[in-house]
């Protein structure tokens, strides 16, 4: 021991300059953080031109070193261990050195969207008193980027790690500290959360401007979204200064909660979410599992656009390593924020502990749309994920046939092998059906693991 810490400091010994500059850490690097562990992470930071700097990682008490570019950036590939802290990094420049302490090794998910992503316990949650009282968890960690605009791209972000009790948990997105909390306990291991949300946003403002100089469609579709009091609505504004910023710390992925801003060009929405999706991946050079929430039925002012995001969003899982969660079940449509968010959670944690940990053995999705078989004047509708189907309450008239005119009717629908066979006496010779398609339609067909079924139409 004594011999390697000799070792050390002869390491930083080398730093003895005559000229005072100082190094500078991004705030995504602070006490209190979760590294993504069992992998390479980016630690990087500024100093003067040509400056060395050096670090020391205490879970392995090794030592780096490297220079400034002529960007005054520096940056290190450091590979993580598996679950543990806390930790301590030390840094040393020619005149400071910075010790982030208090550092745990775990899972990092980054949270962002709209305001159901940012709707915290005290903004009204279910059992609001007793969630906050019970929230003692300091191995999960939040991390809330301070709200921020940019014409152009940044490179740095204002916030702070905080560790989870009652006090921090009262204002951090409650879907996604339901979400860590589950996780915390079957994992055992560290999560760090990293919180982008902003209310009444439209997924434009979160996508690169890349895309919109790549797609004249996409570019118009944008025109559409509205100003509002609440938030920006330019193209690729909260992208530049609040995700960019952040596109080199490692994340196990991403919980994404939003679309209500986008009914007003709800049409381009699954080209607009895909392209967004796969921009973020780019951005940090890898395809990480991205889980999102089908916004819930709520009375829209106009009568479909509502339902067309849910279905462009159904539509989504086409993008590799995608899952979504639907809350039609738990919500209501008087109330665009539903105060139900620990299923929420819930169901976003039982998708990540099956799909990406593979942990988890029950069933993590409702029913979704499959395939139509036409059998005269019938229709069969199969499902991913039907298995125990059945419908809730007496109402079975969420299901719609249309013949080559188009024009849709009630279907009469029963379930035969966990499927749906429909029928209509006014369309002899179906051709397309959809389901529960309005803004405020709720789900009514569930699967045996009591998850609700998708909006959809067969087109």
């Amino acid at each position: 021991m004594k011999n390697k810490i000799c070792f050390l400091a002869l390491v930083f010994g080398l730093f003895t300059f005559t000229v005072s500059a100082t190094i500078v850490l991004p705030n995504i690097f602070k006490d209190h953080m979760v590294l993504q562990r069992n992998s390479e992470v980016t630690i990087w930071g500024w100093g003067d031109l040509n400056e060395e700097v050096g670090i020391i990682t205490s879970w392995d008490n090794t030592a780096y070193l490297t220079k400034t570019k002529l960007t005054a950036k520096w940056q290190f590939q450091i590979k993580t261990p598996d679950a543990g802290g806390p930790y301590t990094i030390q840094f040393r420049g020619k005149s400071n050195e910075i010790i982030l302490k208090d550092v745990l090794i775990g899972e990092v998910w980054l949270c962002s969207g709209q305001s159901n992503m940012e709707w915290s316990a005290n903004n009204g949650i279910d059992n609001v008193e007793e969630e906050i009282a019970n929230a003692n968890y300091p191995n999960i960690r939040f991390f809330t980027v301070t709200k921020r605009t940019s014409e152009t791209e940044q490179d740095y972000v204002h916030g702070k790690w905080e560790t989870c009790i009652p006090e921090t948990m009262r204002y951090f997105s409650a879907t996604a500290y339901f979400f860590a909390k589950r996780l915390q306990v079957e994992l055992d291991v560290p999560i760090g959360l990293i919180d982008t949300g902003w209310g009444a946003t439209s997924a434009e403002v979160w996508t690169p401007q890349s895309v919109f100089d790549a797609d004249d469609y996409l570019k118009e579709q944008a025109a559409k979204i509205q100003d509002n009091s609440w938030a920006p609505v330019k193209p690729s504004i909260l992208y530049n200064g609040m995700i960019n910023p952040i596109k080199d710390f490692k994340i196990a992925g991403t919980l994404w909660y939003q679309g209500e801003s986008n009914v007003a060009n709800a049409e381009s929405y699954e080209t607009l979410f895909s392209s967004m999706i796969t921009s973020w991946r780019k951005s940090w050079g890898y395809d990480f599992p991205f889980y999102f929430v089908q916004i819930a039925p709520y009375k829209y002012g106009t009568s479909e656009n509502g339902v067309v995001v849910r279905d462009a969003q159904r539509r989504t899982l086409n993008v590799p390593y995608t899952g979504m969660v639907v809350v039609s079940d738990i919500c209501t449509i008087d109330d665009i924020h539903p105060t139900n968010k620990q299923d929420v959670g819930l169901r976003l944690a039982n998708l990540a502990l099956k799909k990406h940990y593979r942990i988890f053995d029950g069933t993590v999705n409702g029913p979704l749309f499959k395939e139509i078989e036409i059998l005269g004047n019938k229709i069969e509708v199969g499902f991913e994920h039907s298995d125990g189907l059945y419908f809730k309450g007496k109402n079975r008239e969420h299901f719609e046939l249309a013949g080559e005119d188009g024009v849709f009717y009630p279907a009469k629908a029963r379930i035969k092998n966990n499927k749906i066979l429909l029928s209509s006496k006014v369309v002899k010779e179906p051709q397309r059906v959809r389901y529960a398609w309005s803004n405020i339609t709720l789900a009514n067909l569930f699967n045996g693991a009591g998850l609700p079924a998708s909006s959809f139409i067969s087109d």
